[in-house]
């Protein structure tokens, strides 16, 4: 499948909005987002601002439904239940094929369309959704392992928060091929505390580790610049993250961090809401998957993207 530029996307999508939302006579469509991201972790709030702004400008009945926490029963369960209420559209990220596919196809089955979101490509077309919204994690890794070598690194770890999650297990074996170096993958917590004792414990142990690449902001990136920090390490190890967050924004553009790979989660959680929108009104539908990243956030452009990313929206 062709997968389309979001300049082209958001351009016809946004005069479809100002058309199809102002409609007062077009009924309310409901739509189903189930998110495995737990409610406590920021960048899903991003996802789901996203997908709320949608569902306002676009007239849906949205209900997101999240697992209380990493659980991928708990997640097929939600969306067998959004199934069981035949909404005209279901969302739903897919941090595990195998385990969420016999549900999702269910879904598909009974003649509700699925969009998949914050997944790659592949992992859409396995469970066979109508189109993905997200980006291909393995190529989002080799770009951050390139750029952390050419900045000198040669041992890394990868800092993982969610073992099991494929797509994040992609990012790390993506990230180990661009850096050409050592790379080891440090399981760890979604509590920053137990995160940073982990990352610290690390260092600790293994003197040669001069770069950390996180796959969260918040719970990775943020307690990385910390734990180096407080291990006088600054400058000695390069740290990077997957994804933003105000304090890792600030931590690039005092130095403190190296770069953030953005995937712009607003627009996952934007798009597939107004796709299905416009899909159950008028039987519209892109050709093909929208990728919404990778793109490198550097020194040049944290400040300029910090302020967004306060109000949840980068």
């Amino acid at each position: 499948m062709k997968r389309f530029t979001l300049g082209a996307v958001l351009a016809a999508g946004v005069a479809l909005v100002a058309c199809a939302g102002a409609r007062a006579e077009d009924k309310p469509v409901t739509i189903i987002f189930v998110d495995h991201g737990q409610a406590a972790d920021p960048f899903h709030n991003v996802i789901k601002k996203g997908a709320n702004d949608a569902a306002k400008q676009m007239h849906v009945d949205l209900t997101i439904r999240q697992p209380d926490t990493f659980d991928m029963t708990q997640m097929a369960n939600l969306i067998t239940a959004a199934t069981n209420q035949h909404p005209a559209g279901l969302v739903t990220t897919v941090p595990d094929a195998d385990a969420l596919g016999g549900a999702i196809r269910r879904a598909e089955a009974s003649g509700i369309p699925v969009i998949t979101t914050n997944s790659s490509p592949a992992t859409g077309h396995k469970v066979g959704a109508l189109i993905n919204v997200g980006q291909d994690e393995e190529t989002a890794g080799r770009a951050a392992g390139k750029a952390m070598a050419e900045a000198g690194g040669k041992h890394a770890i990868c800092v993982n928060q969610e073992v099991g999650n494929v797509a994040l297990e992609q990012r790390c074996s993506g990230f180990a091929e661009g850096f050409g170096g050592s790379s080891k993958t440090l399981p760890v917590e979604m509590d920053p505390g137990v995160t940073k004792s982990k990352i610290t414990a690390a260092l600790r142990a293994d003197p040669s580790i001069d770069s950390i690449i996180a796959l969260n902001a918040t719970v990775g990136g943020e307690t990385a610049v910390q734990a180096v920090k407080d291990l006088g390490l600054t400058g000695k190890v390069h740290v990077a993250s997957f994804d933003l967050s105000p304090g890792f924004l600030k931590d690039i553009a005092d130095g403190s961090a190296a770069f953030a790979v953005d995937q712009q989660p607003y627009l996952q959680g934007y798009l597939p809401v107004v796709f299905l929108a416009l899909k159950a009104r008028y039987g519209l539908k892109p050709g093909g998957d929208i990728a919404s990243g990778p793109s490198l956030i550097t020194r040049a452009d944290a400040a300029k993207v910090e302020k967004l990313s306060a109000e949840a929206i980068r």
